[in-house]
């Protein structure tokens, strides 16, 4: 009997994990044919490019792979892009199949690698987008020696006419679709609910759990969950007067300690970047010091001040300059430089509100000093935006020292501005 019960136990399991897995499978073949369909004509027409050719070899996948529908690659392998006019791209695929890839229904032709030269000379596409980039890394999936080949099947008059595919592969994937936002919205869930679990007396133990030991726990919730990360250790991280003392190492969590978590979930092609602050409570505590509350409460004034501010239809740079201008008239200070706080009795802000979506930091239009290219890309309705930023607040338990106050979460742009995708950080957790 017990026998019986293990193999219908097991039939069950099986049946549930194959479930989920159709399920994934099913919501990332909706993104890509609403991606097809919607974005890429508006993207490849406003970036003049006829064809766009995204090479692959086996072993050494472009970053766009998972966007396409993976497959299998032999030797080598095109996804192929080709405005022939009228409402849709046609989509043609040369030198990789698979079962998945091939029920997908995104493609319109399948066909063998060899044929590359006679397809592109029957289209004759003027300017041949390539996934080459100086700037993001994303956007720059093609090798030197796979340039190189394309040149030689192709030809000099086809050489003559390739171009970056830069701006064009970061339009097409931070322009979101509805079925993309549904996705990213369930990853955040997953996302703040696990980080929140982790920063709890579930996990945490003052004066026995390490740093490391909650960075653990983390990784195993994405290995129990079948999830990924763009990351790799979870930052968990101390901040004291002299600012971070350690990072996800053996340093044991004391009481007193001000912790933060810095992390993201990947689901289904869709990459979280979000963190969450915890307190933990000294003995005969029954909340936060005040001045550590206070620190919390600036930051949160200064994320709504972010997020009123940010807007569509400007570039980055235009919406990080209307942010600063907004923030001083709100009574804080532009910091001078990262981890720059100054003396002064103002809180220190500097923002860093990157694109999010297919990695923890993504390739879209980027209101952020470290992602200088993507400054100068328009913000559009549906970009996804990671509402980062640092606030230096002094505390006077630490005598007058200033507390980083690291918010981020996560937010849809739309017409009407900055729209959150699932709850965000309310308070600072506590842990007895």
């Amino acid at each position: 009997m017990r026998i019986l019960l293990a193999f219908f136990m097991l039939l069950v399991s099986t049946s549930a994990f194959s479930q989920e897995a159709m399920r994934r499978w099913r919501k990332m073949n909706q993104v890509r044919n609403d991606k097809f369909d919607l974005v890429l004509p508006e993207a490849m027409r406003e970036n003049n490019i006829d064809m766009w050719i995204i090479m692959n070899r086996e072993g050494n996948f472009d970053p766009l792979y998972p966007d396409m529908g993976e497959g299998y690659v032999g030797s080598v392998g095109y996804y192929i892009f080709t405005d022939r006019g009228g409402d849709r791209i046609e989509r043609s695929v040369l030198g990789i199949d698979g079962y998945l890839l091939e029920e997908g229904g995104a493609y319109d032709y399948f066909g063998s690698a060899s044929e590359l030269k006679a397809f592109v000379e029957a289209r004759d596409p003027k300017r041949i987008g390539l996934n080459m980039s100086k700037n993001i890394g994303g956007a720059d999936g093609l090798s030197h020696s796979g340039y190189s080949e394309l040149a030689e099947v192709l030809g000099k008059k086809y050489e003559q006419r390739f171009v970056s595919a830069e701006k064009l592969a970061s339009d097409f994937r931070s322009r979101r679709v509805a079925s993309e936002i549904a996705i990213y919205g369930e990853a955040g869930e997953l996302s703040y609910t696990l980080a929140e679990r982790a920063f709890s007396n579930e996990v945490i133990t003052a004066g026995v759990t390490t740093l490391e030991d909650v960075a653990w726990w983390l990784k195993e919730q994405l290995f129990k969950n079948n999830l990924e990360s763009s990351f790799g250790m979870p930052s968990v991280y101390v901040t004291g007067p002299e600012g971070i003392a350690a990072t996800s190492t053996d340093r044991i969590i004391q009481r007193g300690d001000v912790l933060f978590i810095d992390w993201g979930v990947g689901l289904m092609n869709m990459y979280t970047d979000m963190k969450r602050m915890a307190y933990v409570l000294k003995e005969g505590e029954t909340g936060v010091p005040p001045g550590i509350q206070n620190a919390f409460d600036q930051a949160v004034k200064v994320r709504d001040v972010v997020k009123q501010t940010i807007k569509p239809g400007v570039t980055a740079q235009k919406a990080e300059d209307a942010v600063y201008e907004a923030l001083t008239k709100a009574g804080f200070n532009k910091m001078p430089g990262f981890n720059k706080p100054t003396e002064l009795d103002k809180t220190d802000v500097i923002i860093g509100c990157h694109s999010v979506g297919n990695w923890g930091h993504g390739i879209g239009p980027s209101i952020a000093f470290f992602n200088p290219v993507q400054l100068g890309y328009e913000i559009k309705p549906s970009n996804l935006l990671s509402i980062e930023f640092f606030a230096y607040t002094k505390v006077p338990e630490w005598g007058g020292k200033k507390l980083r106050v690291a918010l981020e979460d996560d937010a849809v742009i739309t017409a009407r501005g900055v729209e959150w995708l699932y709850p965000i950080n309310p308070r600072v957790l506590l842990i007895k």
